[in-house]
């Protein structure tokens, strides 16, 4: 098991270029770069480009992982760059990547479903709740678009794998997944985004373990108010998430599984507004996922509850506090620092293989 880092969320990774950014992380203790699309490493797919940064990332003995873009239908016009690589034809643009990944032999490739709408409050800040087309619609105009890209993805070896994304829960993806079949299709577990959803890290770590082939490690903050929950990602072992438990589960199935940090970028100034609002109690929202458990949604709450008294004795800096204070590059050093200094020590203890010995 290695830990990296998610090459959006690096600092500095836009001024110093795909090359430059493994060279960060490596200088910062990580072990890999996950590269949210590989239109990140070249928005033209220019071989020798990602040739480049391939044979660095050997040089450098890093993991280099990648993705696609959405796969959901309704959300692919929010990616006109998939489109255009494809010269107007969606389904080409998604052919050419996965052969450009194929090419230099990167095979686990991150795909979700739609991107968060922060500007808005609520539950509609994810298309889940959209009023135009219902979220079952587009669940399945994603499992009939992820059925053309299964020949490509068999021909060229390589895997698709559906993050834990804010809009879609990890019993969705496993439906996908039983659809379209894992020999096709896997999981990026983001350890974070499952709390928008009301699910337990651990009951979601339990249920698809088996499916994971990616990961973003992100701790969660869940503050429970009156008429709901605030919700916001923060570095690992400073929240919620149990990643001792986590680890283990994930360890049973696929012991040289690339733990990926996903810190928070670095800001200037202040943060205005509430971090993400979460409408816990409303009837549609709980309506809106039918296959919540009250069991799991009584741990999630107490969970909850238990954090959120920490949150009120000040052991827990709240979100206000955490948004009036400095958040530069030097802060967000620290996130990853200290995210990393969490997962290694938690690896020790359950004797987790790390570095290159859990690959052989």
């Amino acid at each position: 098991m290695r830990i990296g880092i998610d090459g959006r969320k690096i600092p500095e990774s836009k001024l110093r270029g795909p090359v430059g950014t493994l060279d960060h992380a490596k200088s910062l203790g990580m072990e890999g770069v996950f590269f949210r699309t590989i239109l990140d490493v070249s928005p033209t797919l220019d071989r020798a480009v990602i040739r480049e940064v391939r044979e660095r990332a050997d040089e450098l003995g890093l993991y280099l992982e990648a993705g696609l873009s959405k796969v959901n239908p309704y959300a692919l016009p929010e990616t006109p760059e998939v489109r255009q690589i494809g010269d107007g034809d969606t389904l080409l643009g998604f052919r050419r990547m996965m052969e450009a990944c194929a090419e230099f032999d990167i095979r686990e490739l991150w795909i979700s479903t739609a991107g968060i709408k922060q500007q808005y409050r609520g539950r509609f800040t994810t298309d889940r709740f959209r009023t135009d087309v219902s979220w079952e619609d587009q669940l399945e105009a994603t499992r009939r678009f992820l059925m053309k890209l299964r020949p490509i993805a068999l021909d060229l070896g390589i895997h698709l794998n559906l993050e834990t994304h804010e809009e879609i829960t990890t019993f969705e993806i496993l439906r996908l997944i039983e659809a379209v079949g894992d020999d096709v299709v896997g999981i990026v577990f983001d350890t974070g985004n499952i709390f928008i959803r009301g699910e337990h890290p651990v009951y979601a770590a339990k249920r698809i373990a088996p499916y994971v082939r990616q990961t973003h490690f992100k701790d969660a903050y869940v503050e429970l108010i009156d008429d709901g929950a605030y919700y916001q990602s923060r570095s690992c072992g400073s929240g919620l998430v149990d990643f001792s438990t986590v680890l283990r589960e994930l360890n049973k199935y696929r012991p040289d599984l690339n733990v990926t940090i996903e810190c928070d970028t670095p800001r200037l100034g202040a943060v205005k507004g509430e971090p993400h609002f979460l409408e816990l109690y409303n009837p549609e929202w709980i309506a809106g996922h039918p296959d919540l458990s009250r069991e799991e949604f009584s741990a999630y709450f107490e969970l909850a509850r238990d954090f959120t008294e920490r949150i009120r004795k000040g052991t827990v800096k709240s979100w206000q506090q955490l948004h009036a204070e400095s958040f530069e590059y030097p802060e967000a050093i620290q996130c990853i620092e200290s995210s990393r200094q969490h997962l290694e020590k938690i690896c020790q203890e359950l004797g987790i293989t790390r570095g290159e010995k859990a690959n052989a």
